[in-house]
């Protein structure tokens, strides 16, 4: 089926780890890969990318790359994978490490032009330069496009940002936000850090010990109260949104998504631009009547999907949609445990809250419960 990456791998390895997935992707946008380290997030990239064997099926977007009969060796899969460390020619300067890449595609099967690569990852101005005198962001970005310019069906990235320190990957961010919008390739993104995961993921996939704990859009997989996922103090949930008004005098515009809208502080887009925005469980406090005496500008009208307790006896995540939640959404877990693929709901978007569990009790929170969800912080990720 065309649109869809399938792949079905099964490999068992020295010391006990075994990998045993069955995932279908979209072959659009950018799939993160989650997981703790161990989790099996690298070994499915390398089984994807051909440099691990494994017994399985692989199809992108219509197109058999392995099944029982056939396995592609890895120089005939067209993909790109981009590695932790750069891995540049030394003494080549950045022009001639594009161009290395650039020479090994045909002419005519080259969709990905070196100004367009040059362009989008930053380097017009570093073309000149060696790698000794670009910075850990640079090299990176360099590498990224270097592989790009292979003009691959499929970009695989194994954790491109875990050898850089904070300034480097605050620097490199941005761009690969924009390469995931200009791409009309899909890119698989193996990580271990949830704030990559909200900044540039469009779906999720979450591993654990070589098996898919859910596979499904971001921002409804963000919202799983039965994942590890959520259950550390930066838990929340990430959504696009557009910028719909105004409030010149304060400073402020309102951002709408399906099931409500937002005040927040304005930084500078233009009416009917995308965003993407976090809202922290610790930002999101829950009432039974909307409390308008107070600071919080934020005031949304939401039902109670779920609530699970967490490490500490003290506190639970509750889950609450806003908007008019459908039929079958209220748990926030899959009703049907053996399939993990979550979809995006149409008109309504979930939060969390982290709240006590003596306030839950004392509100008689339970699913399909009406509340006022106070939202005392949303951020824009940029």
């Amino acid at each position: 089926m065309s649109g869809i990456i399938e792949a079905r791998f099964r490999t068992g390895f020295k010391g006990g780890f075994s990998l045993d997935i069955d995932l279908r992707l979209p072959a659009a946008g950018l799939t993160a890969l989650f997981g703790h380290s161990g989790s099996g997030k690298t070994t499915t990239l390398r089984c994807i990318a051909g440099l691990n064997r494994a017994e399985g099926t692989l199809r992108v977007d219509g197109e058999t790359w392995q099944d029982k009969k056939r396995f592609l060796p890895v120089h005939r899969r067209p993909l790109a994978y981009v590695f932790q460390e750069a891995s540049l020619f030394p003494h080549l300067s950045v022009r001639k490490n594009l161009e290395y890449g650039a020479r090994r595609i045909p002419d005519q099967d080259r969709r990905i032009q070196f100004g367009q690569a040059a362009e989008w990852l930053g380097l017009s101005a570093l073309l000149d330069r060696r790698p000794a005198n670009l910075s850990g962001g640079e090299r990176q970005r360099v590498a990224v496009a270097r592989a790009l310019l292979t003009s691959p069906r499929l970009l695989l990235m194994d954790e491109p940002l875990s050898a850089l320190d904070h300034k480097s990957k605050r620097e490199i961010l941005p761009y690969l936000e924009h390469l995931r919008d200009a791409l009309s390739i899909p890119i698989l993104y193996v990580t271990h850090s949830p704030d990559e995961v909200a900044r540039l993921a469009d779906h999720l996939v979450v591993l654990d010990k070589g098996r898919v704990l859910a596979n499904g859009h971001l921002t409804e997989t963000l919202a799983r109260l039965d994942l590890p996922i959520g259950q550390d103090e930066d838990t929340g949930i990430a959504l696009e949104a557009k910028v719909v008004e105004r409030d010149a005098r304060w400073h402020l515009m309102r951002v709408a998504f399906p099931g409500g809208s937002l005040w927040i502080r304005d930084h500078g887009q233009a009416i009917g631009q995308k965003v993407r925005m976090r809202v922290l469980a610790r930002d999101v406090s829950l009432a039974l009547e909307r409390q308008d005496a107070s600071s919080i500008l934020n005031i949304l009208p939401a039902t109670v999907t779920g609530s699970v307790p967490t490490d500490h006896p003290a506190v639970v995540l509750t889950q609450v949609r806003l908007g008019h939640p459908l039929p079958g959404s209220n748990t926030g877990i899959p009703a049907n445990q053996n399939d993990r693929t979550i979809k995006h709901i149409d008109g309504t978007t979930p939060l969390i809250s982290r709240l006590t569990a003596r306030s839950s009790e004392a509100l008689a929170l339970s699913p399909g419960k009406p509340v006022w969800a106070h939202i005392k912080s949303a951020a824009v990720l940029e």
